[in-house]
């Protein structure tokens, strides 16, 4: 029998087995590795398609004023994101890291690092690290077991080796990827915290530069930033920042991804549920080569409404320049020194008749559109422009509290309009406490209701508030709404009142009839803003009604063509003394006829009422100049507060006023009347 089996034919069979499986086992290879997407890898899968789910952010409403002219609108934008996981898989991890950083630097574009150390030898952590930077660094000690107090430069020590940063590689570049790597890995022992976005609001020449480099882990999204079309009103418009964990807790079961942008103040903040809109979805098919084969939108992205504020933003144009420019001047003044500067103050102006606050001002302020790049500088300056003092500033009111002392005493019966008080300059009935008057060592001689608001007797008001009684002083004053905030949507403080309970809280210390005196012409611990001390004027000047103060109007749809909210005017109470309050007018016409404020408003040619204020500062010998006024005083329109820290005295300060007045009366008959879904340009 033939033997099929020889030795020669088997080996020639193996071997023509093993170049076929060889063959087979290169293309395979070369079909799953070699020529795979790299975000496919990692998965040895030959996929020719991968599909993923994109959010389509929903365009946000624009910001506009009273008169619809535009202040804020959104463009698009680019950020650069980093993917961990992918950059891990890389194996040159850090090198990539140290070239964005560098590429970044270079183009001027400016890149998150919220590592709490500081940027250069000899390294030391951060002297403003905030609570939540805080936070994330001891959860990240926590997590490795590393000592709390370890220092500074010992910790760049172990993450360098951490993090396996070549010994060749310089300290300042190894800072600069720890940085971007701490950025990542917090995340990972925090999963609360949105996505590390690099940079945000890129250029479009740094974004094609990025694809061009194709460095992986690097990708680039699509989003929306703000555009700012003035200048001011920038405490009252505010901006919007990603989402950090606290604003998650809040905005995550609404729907909003981790990484989305929402308002952190302001009106953007205060109105985020009208102008944020409903985001959508899309779904993305991407080839083996990563280009996009298909894309299907699933959900269709509902856009934000258009929120129109109350504020008129010609008169806070107004109001800003006005008051930055007096405080230029009063610091121009030779006899003041470096620390007499007036370094702030504040304007406020409502309608007596609805509550809407027309402007508010604070200086110094900000650009809100470079706010990013200003934002540490800003953080650091001494005269805190970041501070809205129109609703954030408390300041002792003065002699502008005298109409709420007036009021208690009418209704005590202390006095009657016509009750004659003899201004002796020195009040002597305290031992321990004999304040003046301010025109001591002259007098006033004998004064009525009206003429101390007049001629702003402070003899006359010792003797009728500490008649009266603390009590029935703070008790009125809370119907003004003093001490309480004023129900603007914005970000406001309540300030105090002078009263025996605050005194004991904060001092330990038991009330005397020297407290009384003094919270009598608006001192002591009575501490109001300026939008208070607006609201408080204004419920004087439309007769009793207490009106809670807002910032927005109205809300329409995206496209203009309907009102989705229209704000009505909400009454807190009213005060019934209309007899009295008619005294208190009478008094505060007076003033600027006749009395401490005639200099300016004597011969204005509309008829105003206003009360003058001077406060003696706790740290300057410069008094603080406070001011509150309406206008026309037989059919209010505006009621203006002012307040300039430094000022010198309130008669000094009212011009900023009349220049507010000047700009709200010849412009009134001029006022642009704009059709539904027309802006002004």
């Amino acid at each position: 029998m033939q033997n099929f089996y020889k030795p020669a034919r088997i080996i020639t069979l193996f071997v023509f087995m093993a170049i076929v499986l060889s063959f087979y086992s290169a293309v395979l290879y070369r079909m799953q590795v070699y020529s795979a997407p790299e975000t496919l890898v990692e998965d040895l899968m030959p996929l020719s398609k991968t599909t993923r789910t994109e959010i389509l952010v929903a365009d946000r409403g624009d910001i506009l004023d009273r008169n619809g002219v535009l202040l804020v609108s959104s463009r698009p934008s680019y950020s650069v994101s980093l993917n961990r996981a992918a950059l891990l898989m890389a194996s040159d991890t850090n090198e990539i890291l140290l070239g964005l950083a560098h590429y970044a630097t270079e183009r001027g574009v400016a890149y998150r690092d919220t590592f709490p150390i500081t940027i250069g030898a000899p390294f030391t952590y951060a002297y403003n690290m905030s609570d939540t930077q805080r936070d994330r660094l001891n959860k990240y000690f926590e997590y490795f077991n590393l000592e709390p107090d370890i220092s500074a430069s010992d910790l760049i020590v172990w993450l360098k080796s951490h993090y396996g940063i070549d010994y060749t590689t310089g300290i300042a570049d190894a800072r600069l990827i720890i940085g971007l790597r701490y950025e990542m890995e917090i995340r990972v022992i925090i999963p609360s915290i949105p996505t590390f976005v690099f940079a945000d609001d890129v250029d479009v020449a740094f974004v094609s530069e990025i694809k061009e480099s194709s460095w992986p882990g690097v990708t680039v999204s699509t989003g929306v930033a703000r555009e700012y079309h003035t200048q001011y009103a920038a405490h009252l418009l505010g901006y919007l920042r990603r989402m950090d964990a606290a604003d998650y807790e809040i905005f995550g079961p609404l729907g909003y991804p981790m990484d989305a942008f929402v308002g952190k103040t302001g009106a953007e903040r205060a109105f985020e549920e009208y102008l944020h809109g409903v985001d959508g979805e899309q779904i993305v098919t991407t080839g083996a080569d990563g280009s996009v084969v298909d894309v299907v939108v699933t959900k269709e992205p509902i856009p934000g409404g258009n929120v129109y504020l109350t504020i008129d933003i010609a008169l806070q144009e107004t109001a800003e320049n006005a008051l930055a420019e007096f405080i230029d001047l009063l610091n121009q003044e030779p006899e003041r020194g470096e620390d007499e500067r007036a370094m702030g103050g504040a304007v406020a102006v409502t309608d007596p008749e609805t509550g809407e606050l027309l402007a508010a001002a604070s200086y110094p302020s900000f650009n809100p559109a470079t706010l990013a790049q200003d934002i540490n500088a800003l953080s650091q300056d001494l005269a805190t422009p970041l501070v809205n003092r129109a609703m954030q500033g408390m300041y002792n009111p003065g002699s502008t509290f005298k109409m709420v002392t007036g009021l208690a005493g009418l209704r005590a019966g202390v006095i009657t309009r016509w009750t004659q008080i003899d201004d002796l300059g020195r009040y002597t009935k305290y031992k321990d406490y004999q304040p003046k008057c301010w025109i001591f060592p002259g007098t006033h001689g004998y004064e009525d209701i009206v003429t101390a608001l007049r001629d702003s007797c402070n003899y006359f008001f010792y003797r009728v508030g500490d008649d009266t009684g603390a009590d029935r002083l703070w008790q009125t004053a809370m119907e003004f709404g003093l001490g309480e905030k004023t129900g603007l949507e914005v970000s406001e403080i309540t300030g105090t009142l002078s009263t025996p309970d605050y005194k004991k809280k904060v001092t330990g210390e038991s009330w005397y009839g020297g407290d009384t005196l003094l919270a009598s012409i608006g001192q002591g611990h009575n501490m109001f803003t300026p939008v208070q001390l607006a609201n408080y004027v204004a419920t004087l000047a439309n007769g009793g009604t207490h009106y809670a103060l807002t910032l927005l109007r109205n809300v329409r749809t995206a496209d203009f063509s309907g009102v989705t909210y229209a704000h009505e005017p909400e009454v807190r109470n009213v005060i019934e003394d209309t007899e009295y309050l008619s005294y208190l007018r009478e008094g505060m016409r007076s003033s600027a006829s006749t009395g401490t404020a005639s200099s300016v408003f004597g011969n204005y040619p509309v008829r105003v009422s206003a009360k003058t204020g001077t406060v003696q500062s706790d740290t300057s010998v410069i008094n603080n100049g406070v001011f509150v006024c309406y206008a026309p005083s037989d059919n209010p329109q505006l009621a203006i507060s002012v307040v300039v820290e430094k000022g010198g005295s309130g008669a000094a300060v009212m011009e900023i006023s009349r220049v507010v007045m000047d700009s709200y009366f010849k412009s009134e008959q001029a006022t642009t009347i704009v059709p539904e879904g027309v802006l002004v340009p």
